[in-house]
């Protein structure tokens, strides 16, 4: 039996309605490797194989998974700079009731987010005109956790990197296991961590200049973690002085007058990746 192809836009006659489910504001779609996870994109209206492909902008959600309206947030810019945009889902509970974190944490219990994702940019690519060696990669609060520790293990894959305010951090430090260090990354994830790898990336960090609130995090010692700070501002401070003590540089840009707010800071976040896109 012969597997099914993902049908393209341009497999569609002009006119045809399935086309409006291709392009633009996509609906999710189940990954085929595990569909608990799902991915949403937005095509530019113009997608075409007739050009080169397209640069793939990953979008990663936070604690509340708003994934599709994160998607929807780029719609504009993705007209734009005629880059396709891809939103993925990971769904709360995964490994039990109780589970909002291990996303971020790309935990090795049960699934692993990061290989899943690579999962969905190839997906993504064997039916939209995308490039996939490399991809420019956003997450904010949860998903500035995730998108660091991502690029720990693949940076290779990485066109550039923006972090927002994530709540809990992993510095380059042989000292710690994961993952409030990188001591036991060989035997987590069969990679070690590679500064050098990281150094030439273009590299956002982003946060409210109001950022400082505590309630939502855990303390600063938790696990045995660095003390990072108490706060998301004292934590994207400590993760810019680790990594340029490696030799990473980093952009700061913290937005003046907004507090904890994905949506205030995105501003910030379409200007870096505007000027890695062009």
């Amino acid at each position: 039996m012969t597997a099914e192809r993902p049908l393209a836009p341009w497999d569609l006659p002009a006119g045809h309605p399935g086309i409006s489910f291709l392009t633009g504001p996509t609906a999710q779609f189940a990954l085929a490797r595990d569909p608990r996870f799902s991915y949403c994109l937005y095509v530019p209206r113009h997608h075409s194989p007739d050009v080169p492909p397209r640069p793939l902008v990953v979008t990663v959600h936070g604690t509340r998974r708003r994934s599709e309206t994160l998607r929807n947030a780029f719609t504009d810019f993705a007209e734009a700079h005629d880059c396709v945009v891809l939103a993925p889902l990971f769904p709360a509970g995964i490994t039990g009731p109780n589970d909002v974190d291990s996303y971020k944490l790309l935990s090795t219990t049960g699934f692993r987010p990061d290989e899943l994702l690579l999962d969905m940019v190839e997906e993504a690519a064997a039916r939209w005109h995308v490039r996939t060696d490399r991809f420019h990669l956003h997450g904010f609060s949860g998903g500035g956790q995730f998108a660091h520790r991502f690029a720990y293990l693949h940076s290779d894959r990485l066109a550039s990197l923006s972090i927002g305010a994530p709540g809990r951090i992993t510095l380059l430090d042989p000292t710690r296991a994961w993952p409030h260090g990188t001591a036991d990354m060989k035997e987590q994830f069969s990679t070690d961590a590679d500064p050098a790898a990281l150094r030439g990336l273009p590299v956002q960090l982003v946060i409210g200049e109001d950022d400082n609130g505590t309630a939502d995090l855990p303390p600063p010692d938790a696990g045995g973690a660095a003390p990072t700070g108490t706060s998301r501002m004292d934590r994207i401070n400590s993760l810019r002085a680790n990594w340029r003590a490696h030799g990473i540089d980093t952009r700061l840009d913290v937005i003046p007058g907004v507090a904890h707010d994905h949506f205030a800071v995105l501003a910030a976040v379409k200007e870096f990746l505007a000027a890695q896109l062009t």
